[in-house]
């Protein structure tokens, strides 16, 4: 059995910087962009993860009518380049930058100049959501971060083998593993994380791969964001934008998040080339942050609990 969505999002494409950027909308969206101010409830603008798409927030989104009762605030969840039904341009890499001039491109489009709106980032979407709410700090009136913790610290004594690394990475096609049916991508979602109910993983399979021509499923992702990037996370740099957001912060981890392992014991993504301790140092150059701990809950928090998330960010942006 698959999930149901009670408050199924609507499809739409918003031209920007020579794309076709796909975006689900719920709420009191009309087709006409930028959306007029709301009674004080600016949109509410959502921003997925890596290997992620948009409509992965539709567990939240549910939760977040149920929590209300009925939803006046606009939502909107992006579609970044490359993923989910936003076109993807002919490269062999992405760059980050291009993330951050495509959020400004399309909450131009979203909301009027002189409009601020909320942003909500899951991860990799949490990053690019925190060094935009610095540098452009008039747009952003509260941020909600779902543990996009950043990257380990580089140093330049890594540049040499990481070009390489890349130059080699470009010599050689990169594809992304194809699936037999849905049900083969569901199994894979559990896997990924083991508290995906049955009836998510299902629904997500769906919204995560299509079917192609010859009776597979392949990723709604772009086979080259599988390539390693060539230039080094600059943390120094990343933090002087942090340390530049004027918005509230609602930062949102779960208790069995990975990222620093269970507990804070090991790191099995970065080998304990970052510590907890190093993340908690980082964001003490944010000036206002609230946060929050769900309990039951992995990485992908928005998944396992969408209705204490929902809770937690309605709290969040309705305080004074």
């Amino acid at each position: 059995m698959s999930y149901q969505p009670r408050h199924p999002g609507q499809s739409r494409y918003l031209a920007a910087r020579g794309l076709q950027h796909h975006v689900w909308t719920w709420g009191p969206v009309t087709g006409t962009w930028p959306l007029p101010a709301n009674a004080g409830l600016p949109p509410l603008v959502m921003l997925h993860g890596w290997m992620d798409v948009a409509a992965s927030f539709q567990f939240m989104v549910d939760a977040l009518y149920q929590a209300e009762g009925h939803t006046r605030r606009p939502l909107i969840a992006i579609d970044w380049r490359g993923f989910g039904d936003t076109l993807t341009p002919p490269c062999d890499t992405f760059w980050h930058p291009d993330y951050l001039a495509d959020l400004d491109a399309l909450l131009n489009l979203i909301a009027a100049p002189g409009e601020p709106v909320d942003l909500l980032g899951h991860s990799m979407g949490g990053n690019i959501g925190m060094v935009y709410a610095g540098l452009r700090p008039q747009r952003i009136r509260r941020l909600v971060n779902l543990e996009g913790f950043g990257l380990p610290a580089s140093h330049p004594r890594q540049a040499p083998d990481r070009l390489v690394r890349w130059l080699d990475e470009l010599q050689t096609d990169v594809a992304l593993r194809p699936y037999t049916s849905a049900e083969d991508v569901a199994t894979r979602l559990k896997k990924n994380n083991p508290r995906l109910t049955p009836e998510r993983a299902a629904w997500l399979s769906r919204q995560w791969a299509r079917p192609t021509d010859d009776n597979r499923w392949a990723l709604r992702a772009a086979p080259a964001h599988k390539r390693i990037h060539p230039m080094l996370y600059q943390k120094d740099e990343a933090l002087a934008c942090w340390a530049r957001i004027t918005a509230p912060v609602l930062w949102v981890e779960g208790d069995q998040t990975d990222f620093f392992g269970i507990g804070g014991q090991g790191n099995p993504w970065w080998n304990d080339a970052y510590p907890r301790t190093e993340f908690d140092e980082r964001l003490q150059v944010v000036a206002r942050v609230e946060r929050h701990v769900l309990h039951r809950a992995g990485h992908m928090l928005h998944h396992d609990q969408p209705e204490a998330l929902a809770g937690a960010v309605l709290a969040f942006l309705s305080a004074a």
